[in-house]
Formats: C-alpha cells, structure tokens, sequence
C-alpha cells in the first residue's frame, strides 16, 4: 500500500517498528523518520496499517506519536482494524488539534494490496473523504464512506463476520465432498460459478485441497478481528452463533499451531473434527 502512494503521490515520508521493512521504499525516494510524530510533521495525509488497536493508540496517541504534529486541516486515515470505540476516542483527541482521522480498515489480503484492488470501508468526516478519496483510489478499487466515525471499522466487522463463516462452509463442504469420495479440483470447478461461489470457496478452496496454508492472512490476525466483532456485538446485547462457533474453531487451530498459518487452515481442524475416531 506504502509503494502504491509512493508511485502516486512522489513524495512519502515513513516510519515502521522495523525499519529494515522500508529499505525498499527508501531506495525508491521515500523519506525515513524515525517517529510517527516526525512522519507526520510536514504531511496533509498520514496514512496508518498496522496491528491491533493498542498499536493504533501507541502510533498516535503514544510518546512521539502522530497526535503531537497533528495541526488544523491534517487528515489521518488509519487502515488498521481496530475497536470502533477507541476509533472515536482518537478521533476526539485529533479533532481537538483540528485534525480529522478517518477509520479505513480493508479487506482483499496481500493481492488486493499489492494489486490496488482492496475494499475499503471509511468512517468519518465526509469533507475530509472526498479530500483523501483520490489518494485511497490507488488502494483500493471500491472504496466506501459509511457513515460518521467508527462506521469504517463496525462495516470491517460485518466483513469479517461474512468473511469467517464462509471460510468455514467452504472448510465443510470441501470435507463433506472428500469422504464421500468425489474429486476436489472438480468439485470446486463445478460449484464456484454458481450461488455456492464466493471469494472464500475459489481463493482458499485450492489452497485448502493442495494443504497449502502459507498465509495471506493470519489465524492470529482473524481471532483479533473476531474478538472485536464478539465484542461489539455483546455491547450492541445480541447473539451471533455461527460466529461465535467460528471463532471456537479458530481457537482450537491455534492450538493446534496453525495460529500464523494462513486462515485457510481452519480446513484442518474442521477435517480432523471430521473424523474424531
């Protein structure tokens, strides 16, 4: 995404808790700061993806963090997928600077990053999306405002909770079909183009029947995003079964030591339930 705005825009100043991670992106002209708050100074647009939402808060709110160059008329748009209610919280801290954040999480994985496709889902001030939506235009190739702060992020997790359950009914039809003996790459081949298609069944299903859980994306990173969709859902007092199952499942593959496989690996731990005897 980083080399994406970098080939854009010409100019990018960036900072990573790694720094070996932006050698790449130096050597292409990009400017090395050693904090987010120095990443920020001269910036109309600060850009943010990383982890979970404590890492969110440390970026910005943190010692050296973005809040501390933050100044009237800076928009900060943070992909990472994070709780909606610290989202607004940061966002209050900003707006007192006059700085606007836009919650932006995406979805598509590392292709749909690497390719300028990925769905991006904005939450915030609406002058302030129309003013960053060229910049996110070479991110992503649909790109959505939601609604006012926190909306971004409460859209990730209706995304994620589409995203798990249909990860696990590929897992079962693909485990279903193999005991009753039928061809797997036919299988696939015959449902994919029709209502059973979906991204989860044609981009994970042959992943899953060559045993190649390399991640795209992590277990680990799916359970932080399914503890955040439990959560919201326990503060909204309603019942989500298939996801709470889901997320049972994925725990009990973490256990299993496929938490940074790719989420494919939930194939795995649905075949051997399978056949527990």
């Amino acid at each position: 995404m980083a080399s994406r705005l970098l080939a854009a825009n010409g100019q990018l100043a960036v900072h990573n808790r790694t720094k070996s991670k932006a050698d790449k992106l130096v050597a292409r002209g990009a400017k090395w700061t050693d904090t987010p708050a120095l990443a920020a100074k001269d910036a109309d647009f600060v850009f943010i993806c990383v982890t979970d939402t404590p890492d969110v808060q440390q970026v910005i709110c943190g010692p050296n963090g973005v809040l501390a160059a933050a100044r009237p008329g800076m928009i900060v748009i943070d992909h990472s997928t994070i709780s909606p209610a610290a989202t607004r919280e940061m966002a209050a801290a900003l707006a007192v600077k006059g700085a606007m954040l836009l919650d932006a999480p995406v979805s598509g994985g590392d292709v749909g990053a690497k390719n300028g496709t990925l769905s991006i889902m904005v939450g915030g001030d609406a002058a302030a999306f129309a003013s960053v939506q060229p910049l996110l235009q070479n991110l992503g190739s649909t790109v959505t405002h939601c609604g006012p702060s926190g909306t971004g992020q409460l859209t990730k997790l209706v995304n994620q909770i589409l995203v798990s359950v249909t990860n696990l009914a590929v897992c079962e039809a693909l485990v279903f079909a193999h005991k009753n003996g039928l061809d797997l790459a036919k299988t696939l081949a015959a449902v994919g183009g029709g209502a059973a298609g979906s991204w989860q069944l044609n981009n994970l299903g042959p992943k899953m029947i060559a045993g190649d859980f390399r991640p795209g994306f992590m277990v680990n990173l799916q359970q932080k995003d399914l503890n955040l969709v439990l959560a919201a859902a326990e503060n909204a007092k309603i019942s989500l079964s298939a996801t709470h199952l889901v997320h049972h499942l994925f725990a009990t593959a973490q256990t299993s030591g496929h938490g940074k496989d790719g989420t494919q690996a939930l194939f795995a731990v649905v075949e051997k339930l399978a056949s527990p005897h």
